[in-house]
């Protein structure tokens, strides 16, 4: 499902999901989690999470170059973005670790058993998930100028979902006859034209919804969404004017987003990741032939390998502060027009603000320079 402005809404999430979760684990058990008892001290343990995550997600990140959505971000890119998220909104990490402390009232220290695995990393997964609901409403609100909640992105997942199960119950006409005459509201004997008809989410009736809702316990013996106890979608199972115009938003941007899916610039989404690699490879391979650059050059080429850590538009702007907006060396995909982009287009691309966007380039300068510094020193 694509929205203005989200990221984490794809066929790529699962994949992020398992990355953030795998490496959470490992992370984990490098922290002191006793801390989680004492809430004065989850900042300080978000720090430490966060120090003792970052290098592992890196090494697992840059393997895992699979795309992550429909705009050319990799499964890898798009977990490393959520961790700085996590940064930025430390509510998420209170709250995950509160819930660590509730379960430690009830079993104890549940994570210090091989058993407790399964346990904690899904309540990473869900840390993660509304975390990701989160981002990508803001960037839905940037994107397009409307107000948005992390419950409506839900909602629009939802939808989504339900267009998928009712595409695949068309499909398979006409083994699923009843359940087709159940969603289309008569019977379906015969191929229904809606089935021919049914080519994008945009042209799913939504009263075809509420019947697939209302019909699925009958067929898979369990409630569809609005028609749970739950009041999360109660609305919307009496209001088809709502669900169509949320169908035919999604169906819209799906459309016109979609008019870019086949651009060469996708081909070289990682030029940019590969253009620092070959830098770090260069200078590796001058030093394996007796040739010895410059303490400088040496230093910096060390900082730049640090500087990859950094999400692509956080290393954007350092580019840009320090090089300025044009420069031949740019890889293609970065630039747009001959340049790159504009400080308020790169906080855009990153979904935060200008001021959050300087703060985290000003860091990486930071360290970049105090690193390479560090390097020369040790070389005298």
């Amino acid at each position: 499902m694509r929205l203005p402005g989200t990221r984490y809404q794809e066929h790529g999430w699962e994949g992020v999901r398992k990355l953030l979760g795998g490496c959470s684990l490992a992370a984990l058990r490098r922290i002191e989690l006793d801390a989680v008892l004492d809430a004065a001290r989850h900042t300080g343990l978000l720090d430490d999470y966060t120090d003792a995550l970052a290098p592992v997600l890196h090494a697992d990140a840059r393997a895992q170059r699979s795309a992550g959505n429909s705009y050319g971000d990799s499964v890898g890119d798009l977990a490393m973005a959520l961790l700085f998220e996590l940064q930025a909104q430390p509510p998420f990490w209170h709250a995950f670790a509160a819930s660590l402390a509730a379960e430690h009232g009830k079993q104890g220290p549940f994570w210090r058993e091989p058993s407790g695995d399964a346990l904690l990393r899904k309540k990473v997964n869900d840390m993660y998930a509304t975390l990701r609901d989160k981002v990508d409403a803001d960037n839905y609100t940037a994107a397009t100028g409307q107000p948005c909640s992390a419950n409506r992105i839900y909602t629009y997942r939802m939808l989504g979902m339900a267009y998928r199960a009712i595409e695949n119950v068309f499909a398979g006409w006409p083994g699923t006859t009843e359940q087709v005459a159940a969603i289309i509201g008569r019977p379906a004997d015969a191929m229904p034209i809606e089935i021919r008809q049914m080519k994008s989410i945009a042209m799913c009736r939504p009263e075809w919804i509420v019947r697939w809702s209302a019909s699925l316990e009958r067929f898979t013996g369990a409630p569809g969404p609005l028609h749970t106890r739950s009041k999360r979608f109660a609305s919307l199972a009496n209001s088809v004017e709502k669900i169509g115009a949320l169908l035919a938003e999604i169906g819209d941007y799906e459309q016109l987003s979609a008019n870019g899916d086949g651009a060469a610039w996708l081909h070289d989404a990682h030029a940019s990741t590969d253009w620092l690699d070959d830098l770090a490879r260069v200078g590796a391979e001058s030093a394996g032939t007796g040739v010895s650059p410059s303490p400088r050059y040496a230093a910096m080429d060390a900082a730049l390998a640090a500087l990859r850590a950094a999400p692509l538009p956080v290393r954007q702007a350092v580019f840009l502060k320090l090089l300025g907006p044009a420069d031949d060396s740019y890889p293609d995909d970065w630039c747009s027009g001959g340049a790159l982009p504009t400080l308020q287009q790169l906080a855009l691309a990153g979904g935060v603000s200008v001021p959050t966007l300087r703060k985290r380039r000003d860091a990486a300068i930071a360290q970049l320079y105090g690193r390479a510094e560090r390097e020369e020193v040790n070389d005298e």
